[in-house]
């Protein structure tokens, strides 16, 4: 939690700093106001959406009682309400939660995963994307894509700022001139980025620690984890890089600069942080 809240306030330090340079505080507010209402429907809406996206089916509990019934088991641990459970036709195993609080949540698994995945396995994936909910991650990733925003349209205002002359006439009042308006188009936006999915990363270590800790069984979705990283290299998701970070593996195909520009953990760290916790509490691998 002490990440996230530093990498929020960098993303806000940049907007700061970047309105100074460009315009003052009111270019900053502009842009902050603009990326905050094209980010609010998502936010809002964003069970809809994202579940509408992936061609969701909703499950009930005579649908698949066992897995309704672990979903609603782990909600009344978590004393919220059941969320919606979602079936997505899709043999790439993975998962995600969605909604903007808890009375408004949405879990969803593929066919895959539910083929793929023991009952402890499957039960120790859930509960990670339980946690995403109870710990407010839709409203912390909101924020930071609001952040980012407005971070992206202030650069976005300085190239029109070059192209119109705003580089010279800065120089004339002794702001950051031309180089200025430069290193924020470029430089700007690749650090906001970076710190979105720092944020992102950071979000994905806590669900993974609440989750482990909410079953007990840390090893459990350590296990899951492998295997449903395995199974999504075999068999990738056709999943919009505005939704990976949803998921509790990266649906996407793995490049190079992955690490880097990862909205995801690697799988390595993760385990070795989930083999901690089972130490913590007292665990051995079963």
């Amino acid at each position: 939690m002490l990440r996230t809240t530093l990498l929020l306030a960098a993303l806000t330090a940049l907007i700061v700093w970047l309105g100074g340079l460009i315009g003052g505080s009111q270019g900053a507010v502009v842009a902050l106001v603009m990326a905050g209402v094209m980010n609010f429907g998502s936010y809002w809406f964003s069970d809809k959406i994202v579940i509408r996206m992936y061609g969701g089916q909703e499950i009930q509990q005579q649908d698949d009682p066992e897995l309704y019934g672990m979903v609603q088991r782990l909600a009344q641990q978590n004393n919220m309400p059941m969320p919606k459970l979602f079936l997505i036709p899709s043999e790439s195993p993975n998962a995600f939660a969605t909604g903007r609080n808890p009375e408004h949540a949405a879990v969803a698994v593929t066919a895959g995963i539910r083929r793929l995945l023991t009952r402890r396995e499957l039960e120790g994936v859930l509960a990670h994307e339980i946690a995403h909910v109870t710990n407010r991650d839709i409203l912390i990733s909101s924020i930071a894509a609001t952040l980012a925003g407005a971070v992206m349209m202030l650069a976005r205002m300085a190239q029109w700022g070059m192209m119109f002359g705003g580089g010279r006439r800065d120089d004339d009042r002794g702001g950051g001139g031309a180089l200025g308006l430069l290193v924020t188009m470029i430089v700007a936006p690749l650090a906001a980025m970076l710190i979105q999915m720092a944020i992102s990363r950071s979000r994905e270590f806590q669900a993974d620690d609440t989750g482990a800790r909410l079953v007990r069984d840390p090893e459990a979705l350590a296990s899951a984890l492998r295997k449903i990283a395995g199974g999504a290299e075999q068999v990738p998701l056709d999943a919009s890089p505005q939704t990976a970070h949803m998921f509790i593996i990266n649906p996407l195909r793995a490049s190079s600069l992955r690490n880097l520009f990862s909205t995801h953990p690697p799988l390595e760290e993760r385990l070795e942080r989930l083999q901690k916790v089972a130490t913590e509490l007292g665990l051995a691998a079963r």
